[in-house]
Order: C-alpha cells, then structure tokens, then sequence
C-alpha cells in the first residue's frame, strides 16, 4: 500500500504559505509506516517543534489501474475518508530552501492519521462535500471539494498516468485554509459534512 498526495490543491492555502498556484498537481509520497488507524494517538517526535496540521480529504484505490482516462477514474475508487497531514514546517522550510524533497518532512512516523472509509455514493455530489477540521472544539479548517483546482477524477488519472494504482493505496487529495501547529495535549476531530470520522490526541 501507497500513499500519494497532492499539495496546492486550494487557493486559499497557496495563499497562506505565499505558494505559487500549480499548472499541474503538485505530487509527493508518505510510506505506509505514516498511517495511524482506528484514531490512535500521535506523539511529537523530538526531531520537529513546528508540526502542522493539515486536513484532506482521502480516496482509497479500489482496483489497479494505470493511464486511466478522466473519464473512468471514478471506476477506481469506490470510498472517501478523511485523514490529517502532519507537516514538518521547519523541515519542510529548510528543504524548499535549498530546493530539496520534502520526504523528512511530510512522510516521517505517523505522519497519515486515517479515518474509516465511507461509499462515495453515500454522499452525494463528489464535487460538494464539506469537510473540516477542529482542535480542542475549536474550528481550525473548513474545505469543500468545489474548492479545489484538481478534482478527485482528475487527481486519480493524472496519478494513474505516473504510477500504477493499487487496490488499498490511499490518495490525500490537498487541504484548505487554516493549516497551523498542533501542541501537546491537544485533541484534533475531523468531520466529512456533520459526521465525526476522525479523533487523533498529540502525545
């Protein structure tokens, strides 16, 4: 099982981190050891004191498929969850810098806290889902998937045209506005529409 993820994928959080918008997605790896399940807890590494959160929506592989046309990729993907992208924003800073990967920063230990998976057709519209994010009861991210520059079909074709697609691989489709640092002791909930998905403590 991989993971691939889209970074830059809201406009509004290009414009939070001062990015430049893509013309094309804008694609980076975590391994699977980045996965936490079943809402376990994440503990802050020592290696990091700027780790982020960063919501998204996440689709899951149903079969494998490789240059797969726009116009069949939701034949490839029958589930959406929700899971956080725990950043490293000083790593990830001084790599930009430098012009170096982003791996340290973006794909370390439990870097991918995952929800369960729902049927997509079980939430109507796949380009109007609301989702979001808390921190302590407090409201941290709102997103909607009509907000985004690449949509999920053709996030899974472009992906599909560079690696193949495996049943179960998981696919972080980019996050809104309002990213910023977690801390020990807090709680992060997060919601696709109304309905709580995700519960991860920072230890």
């Amino acid at each position: 099982m991989k993971i691939l993820a889209v970074g830059r994928n809201y406009v509004e959080h290009i414009k939070e981190l001062n990015n430049e918008r893509p013309t094309d997605p804008v694609i980076f790896m975590k391994p699977d050891t980045a996965v936490l399940r079943n809402n376990a807890p994440f503990y802050y590494p020592s290696f990091s004191n700027d780790i982020h959160y960063e919501v998204e929506l996440v689709l899951k592989v149903s079969k494998m498929g490789k240059n797969i046309n726009e116009k069949f990729a939701q034949k490839y993907y029958d589930e959406i969850g929700i899971g956080i992208d725990f950043t490293a924003r000083d790593l990830q800073r001084k790599a930009k810098e430098k012009g170096l990967p982003w791996a340290l920063a973006k794909g370390f230990n439990g870097s991918a806290p995952v929800s369960q998976f729902i049927p997509k057709n079980e939430l109507g519209k796949l380009t109007d889902i609301s989702f979001s994010l808390k921190a302590d009861n407090e409201i941290k991210q709102e997103g909607n998937t009509s907000m985004m520059l690449f949509n999920f079909d053709y996030i899974v074709s472009y992906l599909s045209s560079f690696f193949t697609l495996k049943k179960g691989d998981l696919i972080f489709t980019g996050t809104p506005a309002g990213v910023g640092p977690i801390k020990i002791g807090q709680k992060l909930t997060a919601f696709i529409e109304n309905e709580k998905l995700l519960e991860c403590e920072i230890k």
